[in-house]
């Protein structure tokens, strides 16, 4: 088992705050210390393998909790060999963990997507799959965007605890408490039923996000009340903001306990409201993802999302070949921290956003910080943000030094 010192670094960014000229000691597998350059030179270093950051940055691993596929390979395949596809080629990005992304389909095929899904866990060679987010199939008929009505279901318990068992079915955690691979899923809280689902999914330690919803304010603070305190793309697919009823948008930004997906590509929401947002909330609310696509960096053969033969457009968007709709984000999470910088973020909070936040949100322990005892999931990132290393507990993934 390799230790390593991570020295000669611009700043480290920890994930919530940011230490100069400092460097990253890794012992066991986990991050040991980070101490200054002073400190570094009075040291016994020799049980460390010494990686010269080059005064560029040191940053932890980036962590995208919505991605439906990436480079050719995704969930809309049904297949684990895609789904580890998808692992391999995302660390080369940057991304140390992820979570497969459902859309809504028919039960049985989200069924056997699910089983694909979780068989991948554990066999990994790229980042790691943190669990599972169901987008769907409990959504909004007004707001379903581009997902077939006839996908959609009402809240069922009864359906719930179908994908339950097609994730594995219950466990106990390491925290010591239930849970299972499905760590996430989007509702439209205004549903029939949605309060008694939701109070069985905090059960079973499953995270709700509102998203696709045409819901009043008074259905989102009903949400709310019971655990629903996460939004999926926020501003996207959501009842907007009125002076006569603030809706979901207007609930979320009046509600500063409740956090927020964004995709920052400049396309999706605009980059003035990317950086209203984070006047109006505390930046451990603000989560980034990419909502990427199955064909994002493909590099050969017909693109295809979700069944549907796509494009990329002069506005750098996925568009459908078929009806030129806007299909999705050709965005990735490394470019998205860069956008958040460029929009107004500063630096440290746009690594928030996109590496300690995203775990936290999913109450997931020890990911996320560059911090003692937590596990080494690291990138190096030039001033320019072009990516130098990725660690994945601890192992070398990608080394461009």
């Amino acid at each position: 088992m390799l230790n390593f010192c991570l020295f000669n670094s611009k700043s480290v960014l920890t994930g919530n705050d940011k230490l100069d000229n400092s460097a990253v000691l890794i012992k066991d597998n986990k991050i040991f210390d980070i101490v200054t350059s002073d400190r570094l030179k009075k040291m016994d270093l020799r049980e460390y393998q010494m990686i010269d950051t080059k005064g560029n940055y040191i940053t932890p691993g980036l962590y995208d909790n919505h991605i439906h596929g990436f480079h050719g390979y995704g969930t809309d395949q049904c297949s684990t060999e895609s789904i580890l596809k998808m692992s391999e080629h995302l660390a080369q990005y940057g991304v140390v963990g992820f979570l497969p992304t459902l859309y809504p389909r028919p039960i049985d095929e989200m069924i056997q997507t699910i089983k694909a899904c979780t068989a991948a866990i554990g066999k990994e060679k790229g980042a790691k799959i943190l669990g599972l987010h169901l987008e769907g199939p409990f959504f909004s008929p007004e707001k379903r965007g581009a997902h077939p009505v006839s996908y959609l279901h009402e809240p069922s318990i009864k359906v719930m605890q179908k994908l339950i068992d097609a994730a594995g079915g219950v466990f106990i955690g390491s925290n010591g408490k239930s849970k299972t691979h499905i760590s996430t899923m989007t509702v439209a809280p205004e549903l029939k039923g949605m309060r008694e689902l939701a109070i069985f999914c905090l059960e079973n330690n499953i995270n709700l996000q509102a998203g696709h919803t045409n819901a009043k304010y008074e259905n989102m603070i009903e949400g709310f009340q019971v655990g629903i305190l996460h939004t999926t793309h926020f501003f996207n697919a959501m009842s907007k903001l009125d002076h006569r009823n603030p809706n979901a948008i207007g609930a979320v930004l009046i509600h500063g306990d409740v956090s927020c997906e964004i995709i920052a590509d400049g396309y999706h929401i605009h980059p003035k409201l990317v950086l209203m947002l984070r006047k109006l909330k505390d930046i451990s609310k603000i989560v980034l993802v990419t909502d990427g696509l199955t064909p994002n960096l493909q590099t050969s053969g017909k693109l295809i999302a979700n069944g549907d033969e796509v494009y990329i457009a002069e506005d750098g968007l996925f568009h459908s070949v078929k009806s030129n709709t806007i299909a999705g984000s050709t965005l990735t999470m490394i470019q998205g921290l860069k956008n958040l910088v460029e929009f107004g973020y500063s630096l440290s909070d746009a690594v928030q956003a996109s590496s300690y936040n995203p775990t936290r949100i999913l109450n997931i322990d020890k990911k996320g910080l560059i911090c003692h005892g937590y596990d080494a999931n690291i990138n190096v990132l030039d001033k320019d943000f072009n990516l130098k290393l990725t660690m994945i507990e601890s192992k070398i993934i990608f080394n461009n030094l």
